[in-house]
């Protein structure tokens, strides 16, 4: 494993007396991407801020290529190699090629050598033909591609994004994440993205920290938080949105027979028999058909009824009663397949190792939700 491009150690973030951001420890390969997700207030922004040097934490280090930035000289050095890109685009009253050119001609680069770099950005996000434009005139689709060619065109060692795409609309949204996410993999940038959404993280990073109270609940590996989470928030953050309250029939080399709702359903994991677990079980590991289907490998087919579909983006969201609540994805073309509409009895499948075991609690019952 690389040594770390940025590193945390026992960070605290005071504001009015009281804390408002506490990180244990937190690294950052190069070539790694970090989504922040969580809802508002989590301090996000606030984690942002101090990794820019821009909010002198109380106590704790923060490490670049393993200097400490323990002093202003060193944090204004530090600045230079890193950009950050906020909600808004912030453009000068310039044309895009002079707001590009800008963070450049800051750092001294001119000439030939500036115009390439002005270019070369615009390309990569698609606005070569804007360059002559008034900044004033453009998109907030355009001004956000402006934005971020005028942070990629310093080539940074780090990028910082604050909820860069939440003021767009869907489909601008959508094409400047897939343009970002290309330019970040094709230039192997080290970037920290802040987001509430989770599909967002999900598109663009590799790894994950879930943000509450000013705190990281869990941080890992982008598919590791995502299915494997360790509570029952971080579990609903990321969209496990079936979380069950069961109790252990049996367990045994390996496998669990839980009891919830009447039903019994199979997991993996290790529990004793009578102890109360919480499991989760995110909505596209669910497949529905209108009857049991004995060649299938899922271990787990339950009779439920449709209680309610929703228009889900592309898809459509159907939520069951299955003895307990169950939801899932399916495509339009399913929906009008399988005739689904609230009522409708169906059996939903799911294997074992979709239903990730995430709390034991008592003998009684599982712990309650944070």
């Amino acid at each position: 494993m690389s040594a770390p491009l940025l590193e945390v150690q026992d960070l605290l973030v005071r504001r009015g007396g009281a804390t408002v951001l506490e990180v244990s420890a937190l690294a950052l390969a190069p070539g790694d991407v970090l989504a922040l997700i969580g809802p508002n207030g989590a301090g996000k922004s606030t984690l942002l801020l101090t990794l820019a040097a821009l909010l002198p934490p109380a106590a704790g280090t923060v490490r670049f290529q393993g200097e400490a930035l323990d002093s202003e000289r060193r944090r204004q050095a530090f600045r230079r190699r890193v950009t950050m890109v906020f909600q808004e685009p912030l453009l000068f009253d310039n044309t895009v090629g002079g707001n590009i050119a800008t963070g450049l001609r800051l750092h001294g680069v001119s000439g030939a050598e500036l115009t390439h770099r002005v270019r070369e950005a615009a390309d990569q996000f698609g606005i070569a033909h804007l360059l002559d434009r008034s900044a004033r005139r453009l998109s907030g689709g355009e001004g956000q591609r402006a934005a971020l060619a005028r942070a990629l065109a310093l080539r940074p060692e780090l990028l910082l994004l604050d909820e860069p795409f939440s003021a767009l609309d869907p489909p601008t949204r959508s094409g400047l994440m897939d343009d970002l996410g290309r330019i970040l993999a094709d230039t192997g940038t080290t970037a920290v993205l802040a987001t509430h959404d989770q599909a967002e993280a999900a598109r663009l990073a590799t790894r994950l920290a879930v943000m509450k109270d000013g705190r990281i609940r869990q941080e890992g590996g982008l598919r590791q938080v995502m299915n494997h989470p360790g509570d029952p928030f971080v579990a609903a953050f990321v969209g496990m949105e079936s979380l069950l309250p069961c109790r252990v029939v049996s367990a045994a080399e390996g496998l669990l027979t839980l009891a919830v709702g009447g039903q019994e359903i199979i997991a993996v994991g290790e529990a004793e028999p009578g102890q109360g677990v919480l499991v989760g079980i995110r909505p596209e590991h669910v497949t529905l058909s209108l009857q049991t289907d004995k060649t299938s490998s899922a271990r787990n087919q339950v009779p439920g009824t449709v209680t309610k579909v929703i228009p889900w983006g592309p898809f459509h969201r159907v939520e069951l009663s299955c003895g307990f609540d169950l939801c899932t994805w399916v495509t339009p073309q399913s929906l009008a397949e399988l005739a689904l509409a609230p009522g409708r009895p169906v059996v939903a499948a799911f294997k074992a190792t979709a239903v990730h075991v995430i709390r034991t609690g008592s003998q009684g019952g599982p712990e309650p939700l944070a």
